[in-house]
């Protein structure tokens, strides 16, 4: 199994395919079953989904600042041998994505999936709610809530996502993310704002999205979740977006 090495922390990755790299991050204190609507179907690219520090089979940490966690994702790309790649990133995860492209250059384009321009916008009251028994109504639509295979994600969370200590460490490093100047990242980026999201409000993705030189901005239906939800569309203008990288 493979796994990298930074600052004393062990860190798990998976890699599947073939082709250009496309790295996913998951939301703060999610595991990488988060991106299991995603990860398999991205061919001809290959697809990378880390295991952030402190969740699923990566150890924990004492720093899980979002440039520590960025450079965790140099650290990975490094021992994969990977020259160059496409970030993912969900919440936390594009924040880290967003830090990476700023400290290291390996980021080919970014997607960021309900991610603000701050971490100061972020509702970390109701991104715990996210672990908690009622958390599909964080995470989906009303009208998808009776039909989403919760025994099946329930299973995968029990094994996958961050421990209580680790989540509330992410989740303060989450609050405390800063992306710098929008102006000086200059990578091409998408950016997808569920409409819905109790956690990101729309507007802070939409600010985003028009402070980054190449950034794009497109709704998404749903809520927190909502590249699940919507799977389908989601996967075809992820798709389409980095072939026109």
């Amino acid at each position: 199994m493979p796994r990298a090495r930074n600052d004393g922390c062990e860190l798990y990755y998976e890699r599947v395919g073939d082709g250009e790299c496309v790295v996913f991050l998951p939301e703060a204190g999610l595991g990488a079953w988060s991106w299991g609507w995603q990860q398999a179907v991205v061919g001809p690219y290959e697809s990378l989904v880390v295991d952030p520090r402190g969740t699923g089979r990566s150890n924990a940490g004492d720093d899980y600042g979002v440039p520590t966690l960025a450079d965790d994702v140099e650290a990975v790309l490094r021992d994969a041998g990977v020259r160059s790649a496409h970030l993912v990133g969900h919440g936390l995860g594009g924040a880290v994505a967003l830090a990476y492209a700023r400290r290291h250059n390996r980021a080919r384009s970014l997607t960021l999936v309900s991610t603000p321009a701050s971490g100061a916008v972020v509702d970390t009251d109701a991104l715990a709610r996210l672990f908690e028994p009622a958390w599909p109504e964080v995470a989906f639509s009303n009208a998808y809530v009776g039909v989403a295979p919760r025994d099946e994600i329930e299973g995968w969370r029990d094994l996958d996502d961050a421990d209580p200590p680790a989540r509330e460490r992410l989740f303060d490093a989450y609050a405390a993310f800063d992306p710098g100047a929008l102006y000086e990242l200059t990578t091409p980026a998408l950016v997808l704002g569920a409409m819905d999201s109790p956690v990101v409000p729309k507007s802070a993705c939409e600010m985003l999205a028009t402070g980054l030189p190449r950034g794009e901005y497109e709704r998404l239906e749903g809520r927190h979740l909502a590249h699940l939800e919507h799977s389908v569309a989601v996967n075809d203008r992820l798709v389409e977006f980095l072939d026109s990288v």
